[in-house]
C-alpha cells in the first residue's frame, strides 16, 4: 500500500495487473488494498478510463498513520520479546527492521513507557533451535508459492545424508523446532522434516496443487508435538501431588481429560497416535508419574528406566 500511495503521489497511473506483475501478486489483491486505501483509510482514489489506472483526486502528503489503543501496542510489544530466541543470530536484524516499520507509523496517542515493559516482561526458551535464513526462506518460498522441494537430509541416528524430494504443505514452529510437512515424492505419503537437518535445499520450477482435504490440525491432532503416528491409544496417567498440580496449571494436549482422584493425586487421559514423544514427556517426570495404560507403554516406560537405573548401577559407577 505504501507502494501504491508512491506511485499515485507521482501521478504515474498504476493499474492492477502493473502492481501484481511488480509486487508478484495477484491483481485480487492489489484491488483489495485499492479499496481498503478508498473505503478504510479515507483516500481520494479513482480510476481513469483513458489511462488505464488509478490517481489521487486531490493531493494527498502523507499516508495516513495507523492507529491502535495502548494494549495493541502492548500486545505487539509482547509479541517481539517473545521472538528473543534469535538475538544473535541471523533472523535478528530482519526481525528487528520489520517492527521498527510496524511502531514507526503508529500515532503518538498516548503516554507509554517502553523501558517499564522491557524491564517487566521476558521469555525464556529452553533448546530452542534456529534454522539457518537462507534455508528458511527457500523453504517458506516454496510453501507459499507451491512449488517443489529438493534437499538433503540426515534422519535422527543416521550416519549420511540422503536426497529427499517433496511438495511442502506447511511450515510450523512446534516445540521450539521449525518443521516442514510435505508429500514425498518417493515414498508417496507425507512426512515431516526437522529443517536444523536439512542441508542443499532447492525450491524447483515444478508446481503442484496442495490437497484441499490437507490440515495440519487434523494431522497433528493425535500427536503430542510433532509425530503424529498411525496408531489410536487411550494413555492414563497418575500424577502425585507435586506433579499434579504443576501439570494440571497447564493444556498439554486438545484430547486431555484431568480427574482429581481425592488422594492428593490426579489423573491424565490423552488419546494419541504414537509413542514417542509423550514416553520422552513421563519420563521427565520421573517418580512422580505412573503410567496406568496401555500395557505397551507400560512396558516401554518399565525397560527405558531399568536402563536409566543400570547406568548408575555400582558396577556402572565403578567402570
Amino acid at each position: 500500500m505504501m507502494l501504491l500511495h508512491a506511485k499515485l503521489q507521482e501521478g504515474t497511473f498504476p493499474n492492477c495487473r502493473k502492481m501484481a506483475d511488480e509486487l508478484e501478486v495477484s491483481t485480487k489483491t492489489i484491488q483489495r488494498d485499492i479499496d481498503f486505501m478508498r473505503d478504510r483509510m479515507g483516500l481520494p482514489i479513482e480510476y481513469d478510463q483513458l489511462q488505464f489506472g488509478f490517481f489521487y483526486t486531490e493531493p494527498v502528503t502523507n499516508f495516513p498513520s495507523i492507529e491502535v489503543s495502548e494494549g495493541e501496542v502492548l500486545a505487539l510489544f509482547v509479541a517481539r520479546k517473545a521472538l528473543a530466541q534469535y538475538k544473535g543470530t541471523s533472523f535478528e536484524k530482519r526481525l528487528e527492521a520489520a517492527f521498527r516499520k510496524l511502531t514507526d507509523g503508529l500515532k503518538d496517542t498516548f503516554s507509554f513507557s517502553w523501558t517499564d515493559v522491557e524491564e517487566g516482561i521476558s521469555f525464556r526458551n529452553i533448546g530452542a533451535t534456529v534454522a539457518d535464513l537462507e534455508v528458511f526462506e527457500e523453504i517458506s518460498k516454496a510453501v507459499l508459492q507451491r512449488r517443489e522441494l529438493s534437499f538433503s537430509y540426515k534422519k535422527l541416528q543416521a550416519d549420511r545424508f540422503v536426497p529427499r524430494r517433496i511438495r511442502p504443505y506447511h511450515l510450523g514452529c512446534i516445540e521450539n523446532q521449525w518443521y516442514v510437512i510435505g508429500y514425498d515424492l518417493e515414498r508417496k505419503q507425507l512426512r515431516t522434516f526437522a529443517l536444523p537437518r536439512m542441508r542443499q535445499v532447492r525450491a524447483s520450477s515444478e508446481r503442484f496443487q496442495r490437497p484441499a482435504d490437507f490440515s495440519v490440525e487434523q494431522l497433528l491432532g493425535q500427536s503430542f508435538g510433532v509425530f503424529s503416528g498411525n496408531g489410536r491409544h487411550r494413555i492414563r496417567l497418575r500424577f502425585d501431588a507435586f506433579a499434579g498440580q504443576l501439570v494440571g496449571e497447564r493444556q498439554w494436549h486438545a484430547s486431555q481429560k484431568i480427574e482429581d482422584t481425592g488422594k492428593d493425586e490426579i489423573e491424565m487421559t490423552l488419546e494419541l497416535g504414537s509413542f514417542e514423544e509423550i514416553e520422552r514427556w513421563i519420563l521427565s517426570w520421573g517418580s512422580h508419574v505412573q503410567v496406568l495404560e496401555p500395557k505397551e507403554l507400560v512396558e516401554r516406560i518399565r525397560k527405558t528406566a531399568g536402563g536409566i537405573g543400570d547406568l548408575y548401577s555400582p558396577e556402572q559407577r565403578r567402570g
